[in-house]
């Protein structure tokens, strides 16, 4: 067989197998014997594409002579709240890094902002302030062509949540990580019945640094982060440590999650993943029962084979001991839309989650039988409790045949499920990845001929390839085709959370939501999937102002050129358009008496105008009316709020200056320097007084920006996909 053959001569599919996964020359045949590891079964299921290993596994299994890891999942120790344990970390994550492996760490150990340290410095710039040092480390790693991947979490108890949440609005800051929220129910409960709660702190040395919030208020502040930049996430920290098959085990805790979600883990921990292409059992409208348990068991029996095989090739000891104690593995599905059209099921609908349950509850307890079946042959994992038996996950999951295993034999693996994104493995059989649902019915896709001419042409995904076959345009696909915006995001959590009662990890998963959805209705979003009882939820808005940001950075070709700038081209949003605006009004202490200054927000949130009046009038009331003009002109424009900050920031006025000297009590350097200091203070804070007047479009000037993340590789827009951006084009993923 040849790679075409196999493939279908999907050439988007088999450029992915050479450049990712085909060691040097090999041939399709010796690839499959060294990604089985000569096993025939895991052989014959990798050939009738039923199942596939993790990228890490398909890339590196059977070849010595590299170092690198065959897992793509860790978690990295949290660091203590010292500058030798934080470096240390930042030493750490390097180390996984050059071994190919992504990383997630948590914060949540470091002291906040402001706390007394015992050095020249006598206050901690915070726990957030270390983020920089451990992205940086991220993007200077390279991973084969690639960067490393991070996630670095902390608790909605910590002090500097309100920095954490508002730390990548700065677009230079945090560049190579994703970042996430651990909120714990009491939290949720507390923002649902609008309630305060106490941020607390305790140091190694007894100071507590406390911090009264109103819960309501941090929630809006996430959604609003996350309805202008596409971050936080959001970590559901109690239904993560309580569902699983180690939450009554004294001995475990997890520590953070990998850099797509999908794998909480503990201090130093590592997780194998493999995935079972649903699509692929499903015959005539049936789903055969049967072969996918067989599967299942086949494809555990082989992610055990290779976590033996790669023990040692972990980096670091604490990984390796980790690995040898808990033996975690991460099996998860693709192709699920794929097969609900097959079937003839609506994604999102109520067939579809009953055939969720259906599957799921086979799945687990599929991987349940065979982690028994060979603790019985090979022994339990070390660290094993027999009151796993008694978790609230195993008591829903397990059947009677599973439970008897269990009592008598115990566990081989102490984690068995998980949902990763299989971006590229998706892309490799032309397939939907993960749960979600097809994102789209076709694609175009640019190549470049023999005489160099590039061509664009459309192309489908096999399922849709299929009805096209058979007579169909895609104007007139069954109604039971839909894209992953076509469904509901409330039917599409639902999904999500159906599958979650049967995976004991977690899901990697996104929630395209359209452009004009309120922060009020991601609010209600994040509430709705806590409800539902998802371990977590990532969210992400159609051309958000980060997916518009980041096209003019660095995420793109290398034979791209930086545009020339267009001088006198940008018309503003005229005031008129703008029509009613809500803000607040600020009293600031100058050199001329009360400084007033009133910041007004659109009905989307944004900052669209300043202006100012003293208390005494004074000399410079004219300058200020004339200032404020102009910030008000470039808010309109869609200058940056922070360029206009740092503009304004840090210009000294001799009358402030004197009247300091003399005991009075001025708010900054100058009246420029106390609205920049008020803008940043309302910007951060403010925006929430107007939540209740959004409507459902927003309002954005005019620009010659593209509103797409680009593809580094080849240049095309990416799409978002189970927490994940990849390319439809080349079949690039950051998820690796």
């Amino acid at each position: 067989m040849t790679i075409q053959e196999w493939l279908n001569n999907d050439q988007l599919g088999i450029d992915i197998w050479e450049k990712k996964y085909r060691y040097k020359d090999e041939t399709l045949d010796e690839w499959f014997d060294r990604v089985s590891g000569g096993d025939p079964e895991i052989r014959k299921l990798i050939v009738d594409k039923k199942f596939l290993f993790g990228g890490r596994i398909l890339a590196g299994r059977g070849i010595d002579s590299v170092k690198r890891s065959l897992s793509n999942c860790y978690v990295i120790s949290p660091p203590n709240d010292s500058i030798e344990s934080i470096f240390e970390c930042g030493s750490k994550l390097a180390r996984t890094f050059s071994y190919g492996g992504g990383c997630g760490i948590d914060i949540s150990n470091l002291r906040p902002n402001g706390a007394i340290v015992n050095n020249a410095a006598q206050t901690t710039s915070g726990a957030v302030s270390f983020m920089d040092f451990f992205s940086y480390i991220t993007g200077l790693i390279g991973q084969a062509g690639r960067r490393g991947a991070l996630m670095i979490s902390i608790s909605c108890e910590h002090p500097d949540i309100e920095e954490f949440i508002y730390i990548k609005n700065d677009l230079e800051k945090v560049t190579k990580a994703n970042i996430s929220i651990r909120m714990t129910d009491k939290f949720m409960q507390a923002a649902k019945d609008r309630q305060d709660v106490t941020l607390s702190f305790t140091t190694e040395v007894g100071e507590k640094i406390e911090k009264v919030v109103n819960a309501y208020d941090i929630l809006m502040q996430i959604a609003k982060s996350n309805w202008q930049m596409g971050e936080p996430g959001m970590l559901y920290w109690d239904r993560i440590s309580n569902w699983n098959l180690l939450s009554n085990n004294p001995e475990f805790e997890y520590a953070g999650v990998n850099p797509c979600a999908e794998e909480p883990l503990p201090a130093g921990g590592s997780c194998l993943l493999g995935s079972i292409n649903l699509s692929e059992f499903v015959t005539n409208k049936k789903f055969n029962e049967t072969e996918f348990c067989n599967a299942v068991k086949i494809a555990v029996k082989g992610l055990n084979q290779v976590l033996d095989e790669g023990l040692m090739k972990h980096p670091l000891k604490e990984q390796q001991d980790s690995v040898r104690d808990w033996r975690q593995i991460g099996l998860g599905i693709f192709g699920l839309a794929d097969a609900l059209i097959k079937m003839e099921i609506t994604y999102g609908s109520k067939q579809a989650i009953d055939f969720i349950h259906f599957m799921g509850s086979r799945l687990i307890n599929s991987a349940i039988e065979e982690s028994a079946i060979l603790a019985k042959e090979f022994g339990t994992y070390p660290k094993y409790d027999n009151r796993v038996l008694d978790t609230d996950f195993f008591k829903f999951v397990a059947g009677s045949e599973a439970t008897n295993l269990v009592k008598n034999y115990g566990l081989r693996n102490s984690q068995l499920l998980t949902c990763a994104p299989t971006g590229s493995l998706a892309s490799l059989f032309n397939t939907s990845g993960s749960a979600e649902a097809i994102f789209a019915t076709s694609y175009n896709r640019r190549t470049l001929s023999l005489n160099n001419k590039e061509t664009v042409y459309k192309v489908y995904p096999k399922i849709i390839q299929d009805f096209i076959n058979s007579g169909y345009t895609e104007e007139t696909l069954p109604k039971y085709v839909v894209t992953a915006h076509q469904v509901p995001y409330k039917n599409r959590i639902d999904m999500q959370a159906a599958l979650n009662m049967y995976i004991d990890a977690s899901i990697s998963s996104t929630c395209n939501v359209p452009e004009n959805i309120s922060v009020n209705e991601i609010a209600d979003l994040y509430m709705y999937a806590w409800l539902a009882g998802c371990k977590g939820v990532t969210i992400w808005r159609d051309n958000c102002s980060r997916e518009a940001i980041l096209t003019t950075g660095n995420n793109k070709p290398e034979n791209s050129t930086d545009p020339t700038p267009i001088f006198n081209s940008i018309s503003p949003i005229s005031r008129k358009q703008l029509g009613t605006t809500i803000g607040a009004t600020h009293c600031k202490k100058c050199a001329c008496g009360t400084l007033y200054i009133t910041t007004n927000l659109d009905k989307d949130g944004n900052l669209v105008e300043v202006f100012t009046h003293t208390s005494k009038g004074g000399i410079c009331q004219a300058n200020l009316n004339a200032e404020t003009r102009l910030i008000s002109l470039g808010l309109r424009s869609g200058i940056k709020i922070e360029e206009i900050e740092d503009q304004l920031k840090g210009i000294h006025c001799p009358a402030c200056q004197m009247a300091k000297a003399k005991g009075q009590q001025i708010d900054g350097m100058s009246c420029p320097d106390i609205i920049s200091r008020t803008i940043k203070e309302f910007t951060n804070n403010g925006w929430t007084i107007c939540s209740q007047y959004q409507e459902e479009k927003p309002i954005v000037a005019n620009s010659t920006i593209e509103t797409k993340d680009k593809c580094p590789e080849c240049g095309e827009s990416l799409v978002r996909q189970s927490g994940c951006r990849s390319c439809p084009n080349c079949g690039f993923s950051y998820c690796g």
